[in-house]
């Protein structure tokens, strides 16, 4: 399981120059990827590419990127402009977004969101690919191309919860990727539901993203009490109560990775045993509370890396 860290907005407002660091820090340690979320700050495919130039080598992920509010031909545009930014190395995390936001902020439609998302990724698909398309369907129009010299195609991974989601995931796009979804759930649905669809689909086995706050913490439930306060509302948003409720855990504070240094290889070995290809730790806490527990998760996924 390659181990790689969040940057930007979900660990806290940051500057341009904070952000680079953040990136720089992850590649420095030794660290697989750094994936940055889309919420109301940072957009998350500008600020992979204000900080890939700076800093060479690491992956770089969106994790991920609502597509409702995107057109195809405008978000194909954007993630090969940071391909080309960035010597390919973005994987394109994208989803269906919360209905609730989508709707009440945007005035977009949110229904039927499987059907709108095999629409849109029979567009996106070919449209990352350079090919020209044509398509005029019962969601989506689109017609144009989108070139942009010396890109290839990035990974595409769909945020996937529900059985139709994660058939997609795995007919259509490169793997799948998740937010605050616990091992049980990762272990006994979404892993063994993308990779039957891949198969079926003659695909090659998907990768399974996989985010969670962290913190590496001796005071463990006085940090989980933190987080309840913090994210609690996130466990009211349908989309993520049902990822809760699939794991019975009754908030975003019992999905978390959250203990000594023990404990949280612990907490990580079950992931990886789960099928988790890969994760990323959003670290939570102080500026200090997260220097630490970025150290500790550097550390361990040295040792995997030495390992496999």
């Amino acid at each position: 399981m390659r181990i790689g860290l969040a940057v930007g907005d979900l660990r806290g407002p940051v500057t341009a120059a904070e952000l680079v660091g953040q990136v720089r820090s992850a590649a420095e340690r030794g660290l697989s990827g750094a994936w940055a979320s889309q919420a109301f700050g940072w957009d998350a495919l500008t600020a992979l590419a204000v900080a890939g130039v700076q800093v060479p080598e690491i992956e770089l992920g969106t994790a991920v990127v609502p597509v409702p509010q995107r057109h195809p031909l405008v978000l194909a545009s954007q993630a090969l402009s940071v391909q080309a930014a960035t010597g390919n190395r973005l994987t394109l995390g994208i989803g269906a977004g919360i209905s609730m936001m989508v709707t009440d902020m945007y005035g977009l439609p949110a229904d039927r969101p499987a059907a709108r998302m095999r629409e849109y990724l029979s567009v996106l698909g070919p449209l990352l690919r350079g090919e020209a398309v044509s398509h005029q369907g019962e969601t989506l129009t689109a017609a144009g191309q989108v070139g942009v010299a010396g890109t290839t195609p990035p990974p595409v991974l769909l945020a996937a919860l529900a059985p139709a989601m994660l058939r997609l995931a795995g007919e259509l796009a490169d793997g799948t990727v998740t937010w605050m979804t616990g091992p049980r759930t990762l272990a006994d649905h979404i892993v063994p539901s993308i990779t039957k669809a891949a198969e079926a689909a003659g695909r090659p086995s998907p990768r399974v993203v996989a985010g969670l706050l962290v913190s590496v913490t001796d005071d463990e439930h006085g940090v989980r009490g933190r987080i309840a306060e913090q994210f609690g509302l996130a466990g009211q948003v349908p989309e993520y109560r049902a990822v809760l409720d699939r794991e019975g855990a009754a908030g975003p504070q019992d999905v978390v990775i959250v203990g000594d240094e023990t404990q949280v290889e612990r907490q990580l070995r079950r992931l990886q045993d789960a099928g988790v290809t890969d994760f990323f730790a959003a670290p939570f806490g102080s500026p200090d509370e997260q220097d630490r527990t970025i150290e500790v998760i550097a550390a361990l996924a040295q040792t995997k890396r030495h390992q496999s």
